[in-house]
Protein backbone atom coordinates (compact mmCIF):
# COMPACT_ATOMS: atom_id res chain seq x y z
CA UNK A 1 0.00 0.00 0.00
CA UNK A 2 1.32 3.87 -1.12
CA UNK A 3 0.48 6.59 1.33
CA UNK A 4 -0.33 9.84 0.13
CA UNK A 5 2.73 11.11 2.17
CA UNK A 6 5.06 8.86 0.21
CA UNK A 7 3.39 9.99 -3.21
CA UNK A 8 4.33 13.60 -1.60
CA UNK A 9 7.96 12.70 -0.97
CA UNK A 10 8.32 10.97 -4.25
CA UNK A 11 7.19 14.49 -6.00
CA UNK A 12 9.47 16.05 -3.72
CA UNK A 13 12.65 14.16 -4.21
CA UNK A 14 12.00 13.80 -7.95
CA UNK A 15 10.95 17.20 -8.28
CA UNK A 16 7.97 16.28 -10.15
CA UNK A 17 6.54 19.21 -11.42
CA UNK A 18 3.32 17.87 -13.16
CA UNK A 19 0.37 15.42 -11.69
CA UNK A 20 -1.79 14.19 -14.01
CA UNK A 21 -5.01 13.24 -12.49
CA UNK A 22 -7.10 10.64 -14.54
CA UNK A 23 -10.46 9.60 -13.92
CA UNK A 24 -13.32 7.65 -16.18
CA UNK A 25 -16.58 8.83 -17.71
CA UNK A 26 -20.10 7.50 -17.36
CA UNK A 27 -19.47 5.50 -21.15
CA UNK A 28 -16.15 4.33 -20.36
CA UNK A 29 -13.02 6.83 -21.55
CA UNK A 30 -10.44 8.41 -19.24
CA UNK A 31 -10.85 11.98 -18.81
CA UNK A 32 -7.65 13.81 -17.29
CA UNK A 33 -6.04 17.46 -15.29
CA UNK A 34 -2.79 18.00 -14.81
CA UNK A 35 -1.41 20.19 -12.20
CA UNK A 36 1.54 21.64 -11.72
CA UNK A 37 3.15 20.50 -8.00
CA UNK A 38 2.16 22.77 -5.48
CA UNK A 39 -1.20 22.02 -6.05
CA UNK A 40 -1.24 18.70 -4.19
CA UNK A 41 -1.17 18.06 -0.64
CA UNK A 42 -1.79 15.91 1.78
CA UNK A 43 -5.76 16.93 2.11
CA UNK A 44 -5.71 16.53 -2.12
CA UNK A 45 -6.29 12.60 -1.33
CA UNK A 46 -8.70 12.83 1.51
CA UNK A 47 -10.88 16.31 0.54
CA UNK A 48 -9.87 15.91 -3.14
CA UNK A 49 -9.42 18.16 -6.15
CA UNK A 50 -12.64 20.49 -6.90
CA UNK A 51 -12.98 20.38 -10.47
CA UNK A 52 -16.38 20.93 -13.12
CA UNK A 53 -17.91 17.77 -13.53
CA UNK A 54 -21.14 19.50 -16.39
CA UNK A 55 -19.28 18.76 -19.23
CA UNK A 56 -18.85 15.01 -18.69
CA UNK A 57 -21.30 13.27 -20.33
CA UNK A 58 -23.65 11.26 -18.19
CA UNK A 59 -23.09 13.55 -14.87
CA UNK A 60 -24.07 17.14 -13.46
CA UNK A 61 -25.80 19.74 -15.01
CA UNK A 62 -24.61 23.03 -14.94
CA UNK A 63 -26.23 24.72 -11.65
CA UNK A 64 -24.62 21.53 -9.50
CA UNK A 65 -21.38 21.08 -11.73
CA UNK A 66 -18.90 21.18 -8.48
CA UNK A 67 -17.01 17.62 -7.85
CA UNK A 68 -14.06 16.75 -6.71
CA UNK A 69 -11.27 14.08 -7.50
CA UNK A 70 -9.79 12.07 -5.13
CA UNK A 71 -6.64 10.36 -6.37
CA UNK A 72 -5.56 6.92 -5.39
CA UNK A 73 -1.89 6.49 -3.73
CA UNK A 74 -2.08 3.01 -5.24
CA UNK A 75 -2.62 3.86 -8.42
CA UNK A 76 0.54 6.10 -8.98
CA UNK A 77 3.31 5.98 -12.38
CA UNK A 78 5.00 8.58 -14.57
CA UNK A 79 3.66 8.58 -17.57
CA UNK A 80 5.91 7.00 -19.97
CA UNK A 81 4.15 8.69 -22.92
CA UNK A 82 4.62 12.59 -21.64
CA UNK A 83 8.24 14.30 -22.31
CA UNK A 84 7.60 16.56 -19.44
CA UNK A 85 8.16 13.79 -16.04
CA UNK A 86 4.55 13.67 -14.84
CA UNK A 87 3.25 11.48 -12.11
CA UNK A 88 -0.29 9.59 -13.20
CA UNK A 89 -3.04 9.27 -10.41
CA UNK A 90 -6.55 7.24 -10.70
CA UNK A 91 -9.07 9.16 -9.25
CA UNK A 92 -12.68 8.38 -7.67
CA UNK A 93 -15.30 11.31 -7.28
CA UNK A 94 -17.25 12.37 -4.45
CA UNK A 95 -19.69 15.09 -4.18
CA UNK A 96 -18.41 18.57 -2.50
CA UNK A 97 -20.43 19.17 0.13
CA UNK A 98 -21.36 16.00 2.12
CA UNK A 99 -18.19 14.13 1.10
CA UNK A 100 -19.99 11.30 -0.17
CA UNK A 101 -18.81 9.20 -3.62
CA UNK A 102 -20.80 10.47 -6.16
CA UNK A 103 -23.35 8.07 -7.41
CA UNK A 104 -22.56 8.04 -10.85
CA UNK A 105 -18.67 7.54 -10.69
CA UNK A 106 -18.21 3.96 -11.80
CA UNK A 107 -15.20 3.97 -9.69
CA UNK A 108 -17.51 4.68 -6.73
CA UNK A 109 -20.05 1.72 -7.65
CA UNK A 110 -17.17 -0.87 -8.22
CA UNK A 111 -16.15 -0.02 -4.76
CA UNK A 112 -19.86 0.18 -3.45
CA UNK A 113 -20.10 -3.48 -4.98
CA UNK A 114 -17.08 -5.14 -3.33
CA UNK A 115 -18.54 -3.92 0.14
CA UNK A 116 -21.84 -5.26 -0.95
CA UNK A 117 -20.33 -8.59 -1.24
CA UNK A 118 -18.41 -8.24 2.24
CA UNK A 119 -21.36 -7.46 3.66
CA UNK A 120 -23.41 -10.83 2.45
CA UNK A 121 -20.97 -13.08 3.91
CA UNK A 122 -20.36 -15.23 0.76
CA UNK A 123 -16.90 -13.56 0.64
CA UNK A 124 -14.61 -10.51 0.75
CA UNK A 125 -12.81 -10.35 -2.33
CA UNK A 126 -13.68 -10.24 -5.85
CA UNK A 127 -10.88 -11.58 -7.94
CA UNK A 128 -11.35 -10.63 -11.88
CA UNK A 129 -9.02 -10.96 -14.82
CA UNK A 130 -10.30 -9.54 -17.98
CA UNK A 131 -8.81 -10.56 -21.74
CA UNK A 132 -9.07 -7.59 -24.18
CA UNK A 133 -8.20 -7.71 -27.87
CA UNK A 134 -8.01 -5.05 -30.21
CA UNK A 135 -6.82 -4.29 -33.64
CA UNK A 136 -4.32 -2.61 -35.33
CA UNK A 137 -4.78 -0.99 -38.25
CA UNK A 138 -2.21 1.09 -40.50
CA UNK A 139 -4.84 3.17 -41.90
CA UNK A 140 -8.27 4.49 -40.58
CA UNK A 141 -10.70 6.72 -42.21
CA UNK A 142 -14.28 7.06 -41.23
CA UNK A 143 -17.50 10.30 -41.38
CA UNK A 144 -20.91 10.74 -41.43
CA UNK A 145 -22.90 13.65 -42.87
CA UNK A 146 -26.21 14.53 -44.15
CA UNK A 147 -25.81 12.68 -47.62
CA UNK A 148 -22.80 10.01 -47.04
CA UNK A 149 -21.23 8.03 -44.46
CA UNK A 150 -18.74 5.46 -45.11
CA UNK A 151 -15.44 3.67 -43.40
CA UNK A 152 -12.19 2.61 -44.37
CA UNK A 153 -9.50 0.38 -42.02
CA UNK A 154 -6.73 -1.14 -44.04
CA UNK A 155 -4.02 -2.91 -42.40
CA UNK A 156 -0.52 -4.24 -44.50
CA UNK A 157 -1.06 -7.69 -42.36
CA UNK A 158 -4.70 -8.22 -43.99
CA UNK A 159 -5.40 -10.69 -46.07
CA UNK A 160 -7.70 -8.35 -48.21
CA UNK A 161 -4.02 -6.77 -49.00
CA UNK A 162 -3.07 -9.72 -50.80
CA UNK A 163 -3.06 -8.47 -54.42
CA UNK A 164 -1.78 -5.17 -53.37
CA UNK A 165 1.14 -3.69 -55.32
CA UNK A 166 3.27 -2.03 -52.28
CA UNK A 167 6.79 -0.63 -52.06
CA UNK A 168 9.38 -3.14 -52.68
CA UNK A 169 7.14 -5.91 -53.88
CA UNK A 170 4.54 -7.35 -52.22
CA UNK A 171 6.02 -10.14 -50.04
CA UNK A 172 2.82 -11.93 -48.57
CA UNK A 173 2.41 -13.19 -45.70
CA UNK A 174 -1.05 -11.76 -44.66
CA UNK A 175 -3.12 -14.22 -42.17
CA UNK A 176 -6.00 -15.73 -44.22
CA UNK A 177 -9.36 -15.40 -42.30
CA UNK A 178 -9.48 -17.00 -39.09
CA UNK A 179 -5.87 -18.33 -39.39
CA UNK A 180 -3.98 -15.96 -36.84
CA UNK A 181 -4.02 -17.66 -33.98
CA UNK A 182 0.01 -17.45 -33.04
CA UNK A 183 1.83 -17.31 -35.91
CA UNK A 184 5.42 -16.41 -35.89
CA UNK A 185 7.46 -14.12 -38.36
CA UNK A 186 6.68 -12.87 -40.75
CA UNK A 187 3.47 -13.38 -41.04
CA UNK A 188 3.31 -12.06 -37.64
CA UNK A 189 4.27 -8.32 -38.06
CA UNK A 190 3.61 -6.51 -34.74
CA UNK A 191 5.40 -8.54 -32.18
CA UNK A 192 7.88 -5.83 -31.42
CA UNK A 193 5.38 -3.46 -30.95
CA UNK A 194 3.27 -5.78 -28.41
CA UNK A 195 6.79 -6.65 -26.95
CA UNK A 196 6.97 -2.83 -26.18
CA UNK A 197 3.61 -2.07 -25.35
CA UNK A 198 4.13 -5.55 -22.74
CA UNK A 199 7.20 -4.28 -20.98
CA UNK A 200 5.38 -0.65 -21.16
CA UNK A 201 2.65 -2.18 -18.99
CA UNK A 202 5.21 -4.28 -16.49
CA UNK A 203 7.48 -0.67 -16.11
CA UNK A 204 4.40 1.62 -14.89
CA UNK A 205 2.99 -1.49 -12.67
CA UNK A 206 0.68 -3.60 -14.17
CA UNK A 207 1.94 -7.24 -13.75
CA UNK A 208 2.38 -8.94 -17.44
CA UNK A 209 2.11 -12.20 -18.43
CA UNK A 210 2.13 -12.55 -22.27
CA UNK A 211 1.39 -11.49 -25.72
CA UNK A 212 0.19 -12.92 -28.92
CA UNK A 213 -1.45 -12.84 -32.32
CA UNK A 214 -5.06 -13.14 -31.98
CA UNK A 215 -7.00 -15.32 -35.05
CA UNK A 216 -8.53 -12.62 -37.41
CA UNK A 217 -7.03 -11.31 -40.23
CA UNK A 218 -5.78 -7.51 -40.17
CA UNK A 219 -3.88 -7.20 -37.60
CA UNK A 220 -5.58 -8.82 -34.64
CA UNK A 221 -3.56 -8.90 -31.36
CA UNK A 222 -3.97 -9.52 -27.20
CA UNK A 223 -1.71 -8.94 -24.34
CA UNK A 224 -2.43 -10.32 -20.75
CA UNK A 225 -1.96 -9.39 -17.13
CA UNK A 226 -2.48 -10.53 -14.13
CA UNK A 227 -6.03 -11.05 -12.20
CA UNK A 228 -6.57 -8.88 -9.42
CA UNK A 229 -8.87 -7.39 -6.50
CA UNK A 230 -12.56 -5.74 -8.54
CA UNK A 231 -11.52 -2.17 -8.25
CA UNK A 232 -8.21 -2.57 -9.08
CA UNK A 233 -8.20 -5.09 -12.20
CA UNK A 234 -10.58 -2.23 -13.84
CA UNK A 235 -7.57 0.23 -12.92
CA UNK A 236 -5.11 -2.39 -14.66
CA UNK A 237 -7.73 -2.74 -17.87
CA UNK A 238 -8.10 1.14 -18.24
CA UNK A 239 -4.27 1.43 -18.21
CA UNK A 240 -3.84 -1.41 -20.64
CA UNK A 241 -5.71 0.49 -22.93
CA UNK A 242 -4.03 3.91 -22.63
CA UNK A 243 -0.54 1.43 -23.41
CA UNK A 244 -1.64 0.32 -26.44
CA UNK A 245 -3.36 3.08 -28.28
CA UNK A 246 -0.02 5.37 -27.56
CA UNK A 247 2.56 2.99 -28.10
CA UNK A 248 0.62 1.81 -31.41
CA UNK A 249 0.47 5.92 -32.39
CA UNK A 250 4.16 6.29 -32.02
CA UNK A 251 4.64 3.40 -34.32
CA UNK A 252 2.34 5.05 -36.91
CA UNK A 253 -0.56 2.53 -36.29
CA UNK A 254 -4.22 3.12 -34.69
CA UNK A 255 -5.25 0.79 -32.09
CA UNK A 256 -9.18 -0.11 -31.69
CA UNK A 257 -10.94 -1.76 -28.73
CA UNK A 258 -14.29 -1.92 -31.07
CA UNK A 259 -15.49 -4.92 -30.91
CA UNK A 260 -16.17 -5.52 -35.29
CA UNK A 261 -14.75 -3.02 -36.62
CA UNK A 262 -14.19 -5.64 -39.91
CA UNK A 263 -16.65 -7.77 -41.87
CA UNK A 264 -16.13 -11.58 -42.47
CA UNK A 265 -13.31 -12.33 -39.81
CA UNK A 266 -13.96 -12.66 -35.97
CA UNK A 267 -13.99 -9.71 -33.82
CA UNK A 268 -12.50 -8.42 -30.53
CA UNK A 269 -13.77 -9.82 -27.24
CA UNK A 270 -12.70 -9.48 -23.57
CA UNK A 271 -13.73 -12.90 -21.63
CA UNK A 272 -13.76 -12.21 -18.03
CA UNK A 273 -12.00 -14.66 -15.50
CA UNK A 274 -13.76 -14.25 -11.79
CA UNK A 275 -13.81 -16.06 -8.53
CA UNK A 276 -14.98 -15.13 -4.80
CA UNK A 277 -12.41 -15.60 -1.46
CA UNK A 278 -13.16 -15.26 1.51
CA UNK A 279 -10.78 -14.90 4.61
CA UNK A 280 -7.78 -15.94 2.15
CA UNK A 281 -9.21 -19.09 0.52
CA UNK A 282 -10.51 -19.31 -2.60
CA UNK A 283 -14.33 -20.48 -2.50
CA UNK A 284 -14.77 -21.60 -6.24
CA UNK A 285 -13.17 -24.86 -5.71
CA UNK A 286 -15.24 -27.82 -4.78
CA UNK A 287 -16.12 -31.50 -5.96
CA UNK A 288 -19.03 -30.61 -8.52
CA UNK A 289 -18.83 -30.31 -12.24
CA UNK A 290 -15.53 -28.78 -13.43
CA UNK A 291 -13.86 -28.94 -10.00
CA UNK A 292 -16.60 -26.22 -8.96
CA UNK A 293 -18.30 -25.76 -5.64
CA UNK A 294 -21.32 -25.15 -5.47
CA UNK A 295 -21.67 -21.07 -4.81
CA UNK A 296 -19.69 -21.19 -8.01
CA UNK A 297 -22.59 -23.25 -9.94
CA UNK A 298 -24.98 -20.85 -8.50
CA UNK A 299 -22.34 -17.72 -9.18
CA UNK A 300 -22.97 -19.17 -12.89
CA UNK A 301 -26.51 -19.35 -12.72
CA UNK A 302 -27.18 -15.83 -11.43
CA UNK A 303 -24.58 -14.39 -14.62
CA UNK A 304 -27.17 -16.96 -17.10
CA UNK A 305 -30.12 -15.80 -15.83
CA UNK A 306 -29.14 -12.43 -15.65
CA UNK A 307 -27.02 -12.49 -19.14
CA UNK A 308 -29.99 -10.59 -21.42
CA UNK A 309 -29.70 -7.80 -18.76
CA UNK A 310 -26.47 -7.80 -17.90
CA UNK A 311 -25.20 -7.35 -21.47
CA UNK A 312 -26.45 -3.67 -21.48
CA UNK A 313 -23.45 -2.58 -19.24
CA UNK A 314 -20.77 -5.99 -20.59
CA UNK A 315 -21.52 -5.32 -24.25
CA UNK A 316 -22.79 -1.47 -24.50
CA UNK A 317 -22.39 -0.48 -27.86
CA UNK A 318 -24.63 -1.11 -31.16
CA UNK A 319 -21.30 -2.47 -32.56
CA UNK A 320 -20.82 -5.11 -29.92
CA UNK A 321 -24.16 -6.98 -31.22
CA UNK A 322 -21.85 -7.48 -34.80
CA UNK A 323 -19.34 -9.33 -32.77
CA UNK A 324 -22.20 -12.03 -30.70
CA UNK A 325 -23.38 -13.55 -34.11
CA UNK A 326 -22.89 -17.81 -34.75
CA UNK A 327 -19.73 -18.69 -36.69
CA UNK A 328 -17.16 -16.21 -35.54
CA UNK A 329 -16.32 -18.87 -31.79
CA UNK A 330 -18.72 -15.89 -30.16
CA UNK A 331 -19.77 -16.65 -26.93
CA UNK A 332 -23.50 -16.69 -28.22
CA UNK A 333 -25.06 -19.19 -26.22
CA UNK A 334 -26.17 -18.94 -22.49
CA UNK A 335 -25.01 -21.73 -20.95
CA UNK A 336 -21.87 -22.88 -19.50
CA UNK A 337 -19.16 -25.44 -19.99
CA UNK A 338 -15.76 -26.35 -19.63
CA UNK A 339 -14.90 -27.17 -22.74
CA UNK A 340 -17.14 -25.44 -25.51
CA UNK A 341 -16.09 -22.19 -26.64
CA UNK A 342 -19.34 -21.07 -27.66
CA UNK A 343 -20.81 -21.56 -24.71
CA UNK A 344 -20.84 -17.99 -22.58
CA UNK A 345 -19.24 -19.43 -19.30
CA UNK A 346 -16.37 -21.42 -19.94
CA UNK A 347 -14.53 -23.54 -16.81
CA UNK A 348 -10.83 -23.09 -17.85
CA UNK A 349 -8.35 -25.59 -16.76
CA UNK A 350 -6.72 -24.74 -13.47
CA UNK A 351 -4.93 -27.91 -12.76
CA UNK A 352 -4.64 -29.11 -9.17
CA UNK A 353 -4.65 -25.84 -7.35
CA UNK A 354 -7.84 -24.92 -5.64
CA UNK A 355 -6.06 -21.35 -5.63
CA UNK A 356 -6.80 -21.09 -9.72
CA UNK A 357 -10.54 -22.14 -9.78
CA UNK A 358 -12.37 -19.56 -11.57
CA UNK A 359 -15.11 -19.57 -14.20
CA UNK A 360 -14.62 -16.94 -17.69
CA UNK A 361 -17.38 -15.05 -19.12
CA UNK A 362 -16.49 -14.81 -22.62
CA UNK A 363 -19.71 -12.31 -23.68
CA UNK A 364 -18.09 -8.70 -22.79
CA UNK A 365 -16.27 -6.92 -24.87
CA UNK A 366 -14.05 -4.23 -24.23
CA UNK A 367 -16.20 -0.80 -25.12
CA UNK A 368 -17.66 -1.47 -21.76
CA UNK A 369 -16.61 0.72 -18.73
CA UNK A 370 -14.69 -2.08 -16.91
CA UNK A 371 -15.74 -0.72 -13.52
CA UNK A 372 -19.41 -0.75 -14.39
CA UNK A 373 -19.06 -4.44 -16.35
CA UNK A 374 -17.44 -6.13 -13.24
CA UNK A 375 -19.73 -4.30 -10.65
CA UNK A 376 -22.86 -5.97 -12.52
CA UNK A 377 -21.21 -9.30 -13.13
CA UNK A 378 -20.18 -9.50 -9.83
CA UNK A 379 -24.04 -8.74 -8.22
CA UNK A 380 -25.21 -10.62 -10.66
CA UNK A 381 -23.45 -13.88 -9.16
CA UNK A 382 -24.28 -12.81 -5.69
CA UNK A 383 -27.41 -12.90 -6.68
CA UNK A 384 -27.28 -16.58 -8.20
CA UNK A 385 -25.60 -17.78 -4.93
CA UNK A 386 -28.28 -15.70 -2.37
CA UNK A 387 -31.31 -17.26 -4.36
CA UNK A 388 -29.63 -20.63 -5.27
CA UNK A 389 -30.27 -20.33 -9.35
CA UNK A 390 -29.99 -23.69 -10.92
CA UNK A 391 -27.62 -22.93 -14.22
CA UNK A 392 -28.96 -26.20 -15.80
CA UNK A 393 -26.66 -29.13 -17.59
CA UNK A 394 -23.56 -28.41 -18.91
CA UNK A 395 -23.06 -27.55 -22.91
CA UNK A 396 -20.69 -30.24 -23.76
CA UNK A 397 -21.44 -30.96 -27.31
CA UNK A 398 -20.72 -29.50 -30.38
CA UNK A 399 -23.05 -26.87 -30.77
CA UNK A 400 -23.40 -26.72 -34.44
CA UNK A 401 -23.98 -30.72 -34.34
CA UNK A 402 -27.13 -30.02 -32.52
CA UNK A 403 -30.50 -30.74 -34.48
CA UNK A 404 -32.70 -27.25 -34.52
CA UNK A 405 -35.07 -29.03 -32.02
CA UNK A 406 -31.82 -29.18 -29.43
CA UNK A 407 -30.46 -25.40 -30.46
CA UNK A 408 -33.82 -24.26 -29.74
CA UNK A 409 -33.48 -24.98 -26.32
CA UNK A 410 -30.64 -23.09 -25.78
CA UNK A 411 -31.08 -19.74 -25.02
CA UNK A 412 -29.36 -16.90 -27.03
CA UNK A 413 -27.34 -13.69 -25.90
CA UNK A 414 -29.24 -10.71 -26.77
CA UNK A 415 -29.17 -9.39 -30.28
CA UNK A 416 -28.99 -6.01 -30.29
CA UNK A 417 -28.18 -3.40 -27.86
CA UNK A 418 -31.95 -2.39 -28.02
CA UNK A 419 -32.83 -5.85 -27.04
CA UNK A 420 -30.26 -5.37 -24.09
CA UNK A 421 -31.92 -2.40 -22.92
CA UNK A 422 -35.19 -3.73 -22.77
CA UNK A 423 -34.08 -6.87 -20.92
CA UNK A 424 -31.97 -4.46 -18.32
CA UNK A 425 -35.31 -2.28 -18.11
CA UNK A 426 -37.44 -5.01 -17.14
CA UNK A 427 -34.30 -7.03 -14.97
CA UNK A 428 -32.39 -4.74 -12.43
CA UNK A 429 -33.69 -5.68 -9.13
CA UNK A 430 -29.65 -7.49 -8.51
CA UNK A 431 -28.08 -4.21 -9.54
CA UNK A 432 -29.95 -2.33 -6.76
CA UNK A 433 -29.35 -4.32 -3.90
CA UNK A 434 -26.99 -2.88 -1.56
CA UNK A 435 -27.77 0.25 -3.69
CA UNK A 436 -24.37 -0.71 -5.47
CA UNK A 437 -26.45 0.55 -8.81
CA UNK A 438 -28.67 3.95 -8.11
CA UNK A 439 -32.27 3.37 -9.90
CA UNK A 440 -31.52 6.92 -11.06
CA UNK A 441 -28.17 5.57 -12.53
CA UNK A 442 -29.91 2.96 -14.53
CA UNK A 443 -32.19 4.74 -15.85
CA UNK A 444 -30.14 7.21 -17.06
CA UNK A 445 -27.96 4.85 -18.20
CA UNK A 446 -30.75 2.78 -20.57
CA UNK A 447 -31.76 6.89 -22.02
CA UNK A 448 -28.42 7.91 -22.72
CA UNK A 449 -27.65 4.58 -24.62
CA UNK A 450 -31.02 4.85 -26.53
CA UNK A 451 -30.81 8.80 -27.18
CA UNK A 452 -27.24 9.07 -27.80
CA UNK A 453 -26.36 5.98 -29.84
CA UNK A 454 -29.20 3.34 -30.59
CA UNK A 455 -31.53 5.66 -32.01
CA UNK A 456 -28.99 7.74 -33.98
CA UNK A 457 -27.43 4.49 -35.75
CA UNK A 458 -31.20 3.08 -36.53
CA UNK A 459 -32.34 6.05 -38.18
CA UNK A 460 -29.23 6.36 -40.65
CA UNK A 461 -28.73 4.99 -44.02
CA UNK A 462 -26.49 1.85 -43.86
CA UNK A 463 -24.16 1.86 -47.15
CA UNK A 464 -25.28 -1.89 -47.46
CA UNK A 465 -28.64 -0.71 -48.19
CA UNK A 466 -27.80 0.96 -51.20
CA UNK A 467 -26.61 -2.04 -52.69
CA UNK A 468 -29.32 -3.67 -51.46
CA UNK A 469 -32.00 -1.35 -52.19
CA UNK A 470 -30.89 1.84 -54.86
CA UNK A 471 -31.76 -0.16 -58.03
CA UNK A 472 -35.67 -0.88 -56.21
Amino acid sequence: MTTPQEILEWIKRDNIQLIDLKFIDTPGIWQHLTLYQDQIDESSFSVGVPFDGSSIRGWKSINESDMLMVPDPDTAWIDPFYEVPTLSLICSIREPRTGEPYGRDPRSIAQKAVDYLKSTGIGDTAFFGPEAEFFLFDSVRFDQTQNSGYYYVDSDEGIWNSGREEPGGNLGYKPRNKEGYFPVAPTDTSQDIRSEMLLTMLKIGVPIEKHHHEVATGGQCELGFRFGKLVQAADWLLTYKYVIKNVARKHGKSATFMPKPVFGDNGSGMHVHQSIWNNGEPTFAGDKYAGLSQNALWYIGGILKHAPSLLAFTNPTTNSYKRLVPGFEAPVNLAYSQGNRSASVRIPLSGPNPKAKRLEFRCPDATSNPYLAFAAMLLAGIDGIKNQIDPGEPLDVDIYELSPEELSKVPSTPGSLRDALENLERDHEFLTAGNVFPEDFIESWITYKLDREVIPVSIRPHPYEFLLYYDC
